[in-house]
């Protein structure tokens, strides 16, 4: 039986490729999906065609609590806007991926008494999914331990994984690609969607310490900044390291399926392709990511064996160097991490996500049968309810953040 599915995320790619990959999957079995984001999101490319896209006003809320009226204002307008939505749409759940825009929506959702639930991509639960973890009927993480996450939300936790796009996990059973001796160590770097000034700098000077032995045998993709590219190619031509570079790779799948190791940043999206795929790496995790998050992603693919994580300021292309030789000076080096790599990743998120949403939502909605909540008629009591909500959840948090900053005081 079709029923209708709302998914809101923040309108960066971290927070969209896994809402996308739900949409897919749902569409697939049949359902509905609409989207709530912001204007970035609605824009964002590899949207599918079929999701239709609602921008809601999301309020932010930075460290100056001057801001706050502005941004609470903004959230109450974007949990009405949501309420109409829901009305005519009529969900059997609501799905949130974190990022400011999903806020409003799960306030929205609590308020309409629809079910609700939040994915967190990141090792660090983050921060609209912890502020709303206690209303949500289930928590789904991508990492079998998330900081951040309170002992008394455990039992509505569910281990999902990331879902990642269809044409890199389609990769997951073809094998590793073949690594020799005397064969060629192919090389991707990439800093997320903008870049990495930093592997600009150090990438190109770390491979030419490699022994001349690797270092004759490099073939080296690597993803840069605009500005930068001029720069890193006059490096490489130094050093005679044969090089690809590039701001943006449309074939990336393709790149990925032929490396035999990744160099670059430990955003989640990053960690999933990784594993699911199998690519052994060397992390270095964006040093201001929120709550360290990064860092934290990094853990458990280090742990298995499949990555090496280095801390920005220890990035140097000295250290480069020693971990890649480290890992590729012998073949079966290199296709053991690999495989510890994959022992990590989770191909079925998309699918066990979809499971864990579709178990939730009640009797289905059909398209000429329409449910009859039995509230439109109690508009009174349901926003009296909602400002209740939005209350609890918002000016409680604000308000004990100001008390502890008088007392500092």
């Amino acid at each position: 039986m079709t029923r209708h599915y709302v998914l809101a995320a923040g309108g960066t790619g971290g927070h969209l490729t896994p809402a996308f990959a739900l949409a897919h999957e749902l569409e697939r079995r049949g359902h509905h999906v609409a989207l709530i984001t912001d204007r970035r999101g609605a824009e964002i490319p590899g949207k599918p065609e079929f999701l239709p896209a609602h921008v809601l006003p999301a309020g932010r809320f930075g460290k100056n609590p001057l801001s706050w009226p502005k941004g609470i204002a903004a959230v109450l307008e974007g949990r009405r806007m949501a309420l109409r939505l829901f009305e005519s749409f009529e969900p059997s759940a609501v799905v949130g991926f974190g990022g400011y825009p999903a806020l409003p929506a799960l306030l929205a959702a609590k308020s309409a008494g629809i079910a609700s639930v939040v994915h967190e991509q990141n090792a660090v639960l983050g921060r609209v999914n912890r502020l709303l973890a206690g209303r949500v009927n289930a928590i789904a993480t991508a990492y079998p331990d998330v900081d951040r996450l309170k002992a008394k939300y455990l039992e509505k936790v569910h281990l999902v994984g990331n879902p990642v796009r269809p044409e890199v996990l389609a990769l997951r059973d073809e094998p590793f690609p073949a690594f020799t001796q005397d064969g060629l160590l192919r090389v991707l770097v990439t800093g997320g969607s903008q870049g990495a000034r930093v592997l600009s700098e150090i990438v190109p000077d770390g491979l030419a310490m490699l022994q001349p032995a690797l270092r004759s045998r490099l073939q080296v993709t690597q993803q840069c900044r605009a500005e930068d590219l001029d720069a890193v190619r006059a490096r490489y031509a130094s050093h005679n390291i044969p090089a690809e570079l590039g701001t943006y790779f449309e074939d990336m799948s393709a790149r990925l399926a032929d490396a035999h190791l990744f160099i670059g940043r430990a955003g989640a999206s990053t960690i999933a392709e990784l594993t699911d795929v199998g690519r052994p790496a060397i992390l270095v995790p964006l040093p201001i990511a929120t709550d360290d998050h990064q860092a934290a992603n990094a853990r458990e693919m280090v742990k298995a064996g499949g990555a090496r994580s280095i801390r920005q300021y220890k990035f140097t292309a000295k250290e480069l160097a020693k971990q890649i030789q480290a890992m590729a000076q012998h073949p079966e080096t290199l296709a053991t991490a690999a495989h510890a790599a994959w022992n990590c990743g989770r191909p079925n998120a998309a699918r066990d996500l979809a499971d864990l949403v579709e178990s939730f939502g009640g009797a289905a909605i059909q398209d000429v049968i329409r449910v009859d909540r039995k509230s439109l008629g109690k508009s009174a009591a349901r926003a009296t309810a909602a400002h209740r909500d939005i209350e609890d959840t918002l000016f409680g948090p604000l308000a004990q953040h100001l008390q502890r900053a008088a007392g500092e005081r």
